[in-house]
């Protein structure tokens, strides 16, 4: 659990989960809470049991010929801590995981290599930022990854936030309409509803680095009437090789806020954000 004077902020699952032994996943964030303690995401949701807070996961895991179970599905798929500490500024946490599959080599060798950095900056009067730098390195030969085998493509960095029947959404252009394919709506997506059920909103914002693999990304959104999660897609239905020696750098920024999205100027806040190194 990340906290900030008491409160939470995050916490980050390590140890495996599961609903009476089915869907067993790891290596997530949930619950997310908002500014004032309010629960922004859901796990185990009757529309989607696979489904997970904030989570980074594929359906399609190839080593060579070989599927490796179903992570997003999580089905016959584990993440193994290899390390797990606060980053050395105090400031977040550094997770580095294997991944295995009794498909693969009956589990008993490493897939994948995965590292991943959140950085959690503390509160503003009416913000925070949360910052994930994902970085998978394969550790054998042939390793190909995929979304949904659709056109969908769905797969990647998603966020399950809360199906709340006032859920919004915002990106550069104003609101957004969720649609059923994936969208090409921008570098950032606000979701704002009243998630502490206080009569108020709060949200939180999802932003691209444009140094994620894959950059610029198209956008699957999903309202309550089709309850899902939102993900900004990498790399689609067609699974893209991660040759070894070379990695897939994955880097998104959370804002979380009070008010709805036209409460801060989110432009201004990518700008920011893509201009870091």
């Amino acid at each position: 659990m990340v906290r900030e004077a008491g409160s939470p902020v995050l916490f980050y699952r390590l140890e495996p989960k599961s609903m009476e032994g089915n869907y067993e996943r790891s290596n997530y964030i949930h619950p997310l809470y908002g500014l004032d303690g309010e629960e922004l995401t859901e796990d185990f949701p009757a529309d989607h049991r696979h489904h997970r807070g904030v989570y980074w996961t594929w359906h399609q895991v190839l080593i060579g010929n070989v599927r490796a179970g179903d992570p997003w599905l999580a089905r016959q798929f584990s993440w193994r801590v290899q390390s797990a500490g606060i980053l050395p500024a105090g400031n977040g946490l550094r997770v580095t995981h294997r991944w295995f599959s009794p498909d693969f080599l009956d589990g008993d060798e490493p897939i994948l290599e995965e590292t991943a950095e959140v950085v959690v900056q503390p509160a503003a009067a009416e913000s925070r930022s949360i910052d994930f730098d994902i970085r998978l390195a394969p550790m054998q030969e042939g390793v190909r990854l995929g979304g949904s085998e659709d056109a969908k493509g769905y797969g990647g960095f998603a966020v399950r936030v809360k199906m709340l029947e006032d859920l919004q959404f915002t990106a550069a252009d104003g609101p957004l309409m969720p649609q059923r394919l994936a969208m090409q709506v921008g570098d950032w997506v606000d979701f704002s509803a009243d998630f502490g059920g206080h009569g108020h909103s709060s949200g939180v914002a999802v932003l691209v680095h444009p140094v994620a693999t894959g950059y610029p990304q198209r956008w699957i959104l999903r309202g309550p009437a089709t309850p899902s999660m939102q993900n900004p897609v990498w790399p689609g239905a067609v699974p893209v090789a991660v040759p070894m020696g070379e990695e897939v750098r994955l880097r998104y920024r959370l804002v979380l806020h009070r008010g709805d999205a036209a409460s801060l100027d989110l432009n201004a806040l990518h700008a920011t954000y893509a201009a870091m190194p």
